[in-house]
């Protein structure tokens, strides 16, 4: 596995690096004698620097969005291809979830009405829980069970949970984190569950939307061969600038969602629902067709098990949805430092699922993601490297009006991908450079997350705990 892990990282970073050699060959190949001659300019008194002046040729822009423009048609039309034959597919020995297999096992079959049972893992979760448990049991369709899953506390969870008036479940001798707590209360809930008896797993520090469940339960009702039902989800307000970030964040990856008509990247673990046909399906194929232990829900030796879960589900065929009338709000981080955890958790998490998978055809859109982003990590430093090259090379600030108009583009964007944030979410846009620091920011978690796995450095959970609203603690 760690051999394994150290080649993801090989091959993302090769790859992106190898991309962004490649476009800077085609855009140094245009023809150069046709141009004026570059400038030249003497850097620190040492160092000869050659610049243009000029707007790129016409053929160097139509080259690169023409390269752009079909590396993203040729992901989408392959992940087109591959969600297609996944659900147009019969294979019940390779996918027994999905849609043709589930529909043909369940005809002329009534389950009954479908029904909810609620677990929230929640470890020390004494500040955050009393909103999260109000926001669940105001539901304009409440579920028919709530579970506080307490795994290891040490504060007054158990006792918050209790005068809600909801069940709890404390795990027993538990040293797997969430993961392992969620193991052992599905262990106690699903012998119980029927066909149309889905459970829905959220996060001790998320608020739901008031028609959250109800819009699942009737995806569930419509539709008997989905499986999972996902939230999209929003940043809690406060924060901050820090906080305004994450929201902007969010909000767009939310509009990417939407745009995708629910297509799920992660079935994530603020808000899910899962039928329990989905879930005793993977736990029979750990250690089969699937990684893991054999009879665990949830992997326990991954740092994302949901993003893992999600994609156990999608090897097996099933058809998991986030639709856009299911949102939640969750935490936002407080501090640089938190954010630097969470998100190396993510990032981490995230390679070492594809390392554990490995190139099949439902990871194809994750792996195209991840190089994505390496080549992205690539583009933003070597964009901001060579303009404060230019600007230590040049005597006097010179308006380039073809880059203004690129710059303007951008800038128009990045303010209509947040319009739904609101005028904070809409300003911050508009202003560009903190949102640049901020993804700069975010690319060297990447990084660090690429040489930790090349490296096989050992991860760490780090759990992050609210003592008060919007004050956080590690352990």
């Amino acid at each position: 596995m760690g051999r394994l892990n150290r080649l993801v990282g090989v091959v993302i970073f090769g790859t992106a690096l190898l991309g962004a050699v490649a476009l800077v060959w085609a855009v140094s190949a245009g023809d150069h004698d046709q141009r004026d001659a570059p400038a030249r300019g003497l850097l620190f008194g040492v160092w000869d620097v050659l610049y243009d002046t000029e707007a790129p040729s016409p053929r160097v822009i139509v080259a690169a969005a023409a390269l752009a423009l079909l590396f993203a048609a040729g992901v989408a039309v392959i992940e087109r291809r591959i969600a297609t034959g996944s659900r147009r597919g019969f294979d019940p020995s390779h996918q027994p979830l999905a849609p043709r297999v589930v529909m043909a096992e369940t005809r002329g079959t009534y389950a009954g009405p479908v029904t909810v049972t609620v677990l929230i893992p929640a470890h020390n979760e004494e500040a955050a829980l009393p909103q999260t448990l109000t926001s669940l049991l105001g539901q304009s369709h409440r579920p028919e069970r709530v579970v506080v899953v307490a795994d290891n506390c040490t504060d007054r969870t158990v006792e918050i949970a209790r005068a809600h008036g909801v069940d709890v479940f404390e795990s027993v001798n538990n040293e797997h984190k969430k993961a392992g707590a969620l193991n052992q209360a599905l262990a106690t809930v699903l012998p119980g569950q029927g066909e149309n008896d889905v459970v829905m797993v959220m996060d001790a520090d998320t608020t739901l939307d008031a028609g959250f469940v109800e819009h699942a339960v009737r995806r569930f009702t419509d539709d008997r061969a989905l499986m999972a039902v996902g939230g999209l989800f929003y940043g809690e307000e406060g924060g901050g600038l820090l906080g305004q970030l994450q929201r902007n964040e969010y909000t767009r990856y939310a509009r990417e969602l939407r745009r995708r008509r629910g297509r799920v990247f992660v079935l994530t673990g603020t808000a899910s629902l899962f039928r329990p046909r989905g879930l005793r399906t993977v736990a029979a194929e750990r250690g089969r067709s699937l990684p893991g232990v054999p009879g665990d829900y949830y992997d326990t030796v991954v740092l994302t098990e949901d993003n893992e879960l999600t994609l156990a589900l999608k090897a097996l065929g099933a058809l998991v949805v986030s639709p856009s009338d299911c949102t939640v709000v969750t935490e936002v981080m407080p501090t640089w430092r938190a954010l630097w955890a969470q998100r190396l958790r993510w990032q981490r998490g995230a390679l070492e699922n594809l390392g554990a998978y490995g190139p099949r055809p439902h990871t194809f859109r994750y792996w195209a993601q991840q190089l994505g982003i390496g080549y992205g990590v690539i583009a933003l430093v070597t964009y901001l490297a060579l303009m404060l090259v230019m600007i230590l090379a040049m005597d006097d600030w010179i308006w380039f009006t073809f880059w203004i108009g690129i710059g303007t583009l951008f800038t128009l964007e990045r303010v209509v991908t947040v319009w739904r944030g609101g005028w904070r979410a809409r300003l911050l846009a508009a202003t560009l450079f903190p949102e640049l620091g901020y993804s700069l920011y975010l690319d060297v978690v990447y990084l660090k997350g690429i040489v930790d796995i090349t490296l096989n450095r050992e991860a760490a959970w780090k759990h992050v705990v609210q003592t008060q609203r919007g004050v956080m603690v590690g352990d």
